[in-house]
């Protein structure tokens, strides 16, 4: 993780990443060691171990407390905090193996500690050394431990932290490292529960040691306690007398397990560190076949699968910190976004057919708002049903043929509830067909979502198909919305989704098409979320690109009749962007890019409008959601009937036109023909309905067509 922070050295991180750019700079980083004759290998965390939970949930509330602090910036200043308030992307620890992978890289995912295992590979294989930013590595007995942070990548140079010279300084031997990290604090034993400890040696070392009170305080209690250490070993002695410290049974016990967390095959007591990180056999693993869970180690392992090994193995899944503003209680939380689909992808992966009824539930440990995490969720799998299937692993993982692939490719559709996007296949993109699933399922899901927020959606995954990296790099951002901030970061959370439901159902889309570069880019979002609530038209968001606008207004058709079939109806909710007091007030924004100010004048709250029909002053935090997104609401359909949906408003053909997908589709797989003759006009117009509601009064002879 030291390195993932290292890498990321992109302007931008708080709109959700600059994946293209980040893409180059690992490329770049990567041919740097290659020229030089270095071959690297990777490691990422793959599990969080129980005996380290509390160390984790202790740094994922430290980090929420950062976030905060970032929205808050962002609400009072319109723009990205600086570094110092540096926050890490959502999801790039995630997707940085997969990008590594796709460099030709060789990556491990762990399954016990990843310190652990990268310092036993390391002295196995006899490397190098050791490149990251954690003390850790100078107490494993293994490859020389080098800083990252230290790194000139141009010249290759950096900071060795030598072994033996702190050893021969602080008058220890190697093997007596491990239990000066553990008095010291680590991830096993933590610095409070051994503050007595280091207190009293402190006091005996500066009493002892009168000249010495001029060092830093740090280093004095290093070498306080390495005094103390050294003075529980006998000269025959192989390991330390920790009676002598009167500890009581239990501190005493952690500090052995903490100590024999350091020591490697090979090293004295290997067997004791063996047997106390081996993760007994999961309650899970029963549920799949021997050949699925061999297959789920590997995939695992080699950094090909994700979410599927923490299920059957561990019966467990984390997800750490994500960029959103715990204040905001109109947008759900990426953990209540995502539930049902990562319950149907448990289903999938367990219940093959049955109820479950024998079956344990899954640990989630999820950063949400008002989540203490004091313990885990208990999430309930949820079968997929298929119409005259019985969908097991062995026969989506296993089988092959024509009719397979269809089935897989429909059983991931159907843990997104967007089955009706199968027909699409092969006709667009695999990495736009994905982002459209992505988006129709946030939709359903996310009640306070309006057109404006699709079409932001839909018209940059349209548009970065034809971005090179240094046009997004120069993309101009007047100001930053901290709800934008919010959508761009779950967006990203939900390809991490897709990658679990595309590992369990069989692989049914490539890889490649799930991960961010290829259908996002943080900045190029942003803007397209200001001008589509600053009120622009359709041509405008899709840049006067004929090709793009035609190929927008399929994929927005496709949403709408996906959600009127689930009883959703978007509707057009242009919201005032927060002004940043650099800025003078109204839209400059809108009017460079659109050439005149918007047909709304003020937010929906200052109209009186009422979006979901909630009670004042209510969010997701104060009311019962309806799962699925799904609208009960008679005005809303009333809405639709007279023509008031968002999809009328931008890009409409007359006449009650509207495009259908296999008419155009075939085209834009290689970028579709340029027609600039015939661009669709906009039709504006207000009419005020009823409740309080700005209704779009359409302008056709008769009822246009949905989404057009």
């Amino acid at each position: 993780m030291a390195c993932v922070c290292h890498w990321y050295s992109c302007k931008d991180w708080v709109c959700g990443g600059q994946w293209r750019e980040f893409m180059d700079l690992l490329k770049s980083w990567v041919e740097a060691f290659t020229s030089a004759g270095i071959r690297l290998v990777f490691f990422f965390d793959g599990v969080v171990e129980e005996q380290k939970r509390k160390e984790w949930v202790k740094r994922r509330r430290r980090v929420n407390g950062e976030i905060s602090k970032v929205f808050r910036y962002l609400k009072s200043h319109g723009e990205q905090p600086g570094r110092e308030m540096f926050c890490l992307p959502s999801g790039l620890a995630s997707f940085t193996r997969f990008a590594l992978r796709s460099l030709g890289q060789e990556v491990f995912c762990s399954k016990q500690e990843a310190d652990y295992e990268i310092a036993r590979y390391a002295r196995h294989h006899n490397c190098l050394g050791i490149l990251g930013q954690d003390s850790d590595f100078i107490i494993y007995d293994s490859a020389p431990y080098l800083s990252v942070a230290k790194l000139q990548i141009d010249r290759l140079t950096t900071v060795l932290y030598d072994r033996q010279r702190l050893c021969q300084i602080a008058g220890l031997a190697v093997h007596q490292l491990p239990l000066l990290a553990c008095l010291l604090g680590n991830d096993v034993v933590s610095s409070e529960k051994t503050m007595n400890i280091r207190n009293n040696a402190m006091a005996t070392y500066r009493q002892n040691n009168p000249s010495s009170h001029s060092g830093a305080p740090q280093g004095q209690m290093v070498l306080a306690v390495s005094h103390l250490v050294s003075s529980l070993w006998g000269k025959e002695e192989e390991e330390a007398e920790l009676f002598s410290l009167n500890l009581s049974a239990p501190l005493r016990e952690l500090l052995q397990r903490g100590i024999s967390s350091y020591v490697l095959p090979g090293q004295e007591a290997s067997q004791q560190s063996d047997s106390s990180t081996a993760s007994s056999v999961s309650a899970f693993e029963k549920h799949v076949s021997a050949e699925v869970l061999k297959a789920c180690r590997e995939k695992h392992v080699a950094a090909e699968g994700f979410m599927v090994y923490n299920v059957v193995c561990e019966g467990v899944i984390e997800c750490s910190n994500t960029l959103e503003d715990e204040e905001d209680t109109e947008l759900l939380p990426q953990a209540h976004v995502f539930k049902p689909c990562r319950q149907r992808i448990y289903g999938l992966v367990l219940l093959h057919g049955h109820d479950g009824s024998d079956l344990p539930a899954i640990k989630e440990w999820f950063i949400y708002p008002g989540n203490p995490l004091q313990e885990p969720d208990i999430v309930h799998p949820v079968p997929v049903s298929l119409p005259g299937e019985k969908l097991t692993l062995d026969f989506l993982w296993f089988s092959t043929g024509p009719e397979v692939s269809a089935l897989r490719l429909l059983t991931f559709f159907t843990i997104f509830d967007c089955q009706d996007l199968s027909d699409l296949h092969g006709t667009i993109e695999d990495s736009l067909l994905a982002a459209l699933c992505l988006i129709t399922y946030i939709v359903l899901q996310v009640n306070t979502l309006s057109q404006e927020d699709v079409d932001a959606y839909l018209s940059q995954a349209v548009c970065l198909r034809l971005k090179s990296t240094q046009e997004l790099q120069h993309i101009k951002l007047p100001v930053l919305c901290s709800r934008a901030v919010q959508l761009g970061a779950l967006y990203v959370r939900g390809l991490g989704n897709l990658l679990g439901a595309n590992c369990a159902s069989g692989c049914a889309l490539p890889s490649a098409a799930l991960m961010p570069w290829q259908s996002f880019d943080g900045r190029l979002f942003h803007s397209k979320y200001l001008l589509a609530h600053g009120g622009a038209e359709s041509s405008v968001l899709l840049e006067s690109n004929s090709s793009c606008l035609k190929l927008f207004l399929c994929l927005r058709e496709k949403v709408t009749e996906i959600c009127r079939k689930r009883g959703r109806v978007l509707l057009s909710r242009p919201r005032p962007v927060e002004q940043s007091p650099k800025t003078t007030p109204g839209s400059r924004y809108r009017e460079r890019h659109s050439g005149g100010a918007s047909g709304s004048d003020g937010s929906w709250r200052e109209r009186g409008e009422n979006p979901r029909g909630l009670h004042h002053g209510g969010g997701w935090r104060e009311r019962e959601e309806t799962r699925g997104g799904r609208s009960h609401h008679g005005s809303r359909d009333r809405a639709w009937q007279r023509g008031g949906h968002r999809g009328g408003h931008r890009g409409g053909m007359r006449g009650g036109q509207h495009f259908h997908p296999h008419q155009f589709y075939p085209n834009f797989q290689d970028g579709g023909p340029h027609d600039t003759n015939h661009h669709p006009k906009q039709s504006r117009g207000w009419s005020y309905g009823s409740r309080g509601r700005y209704q779009l009064a359409p302008r056709w002879p008769q009822p246009p067509g949905p989404g057009t």
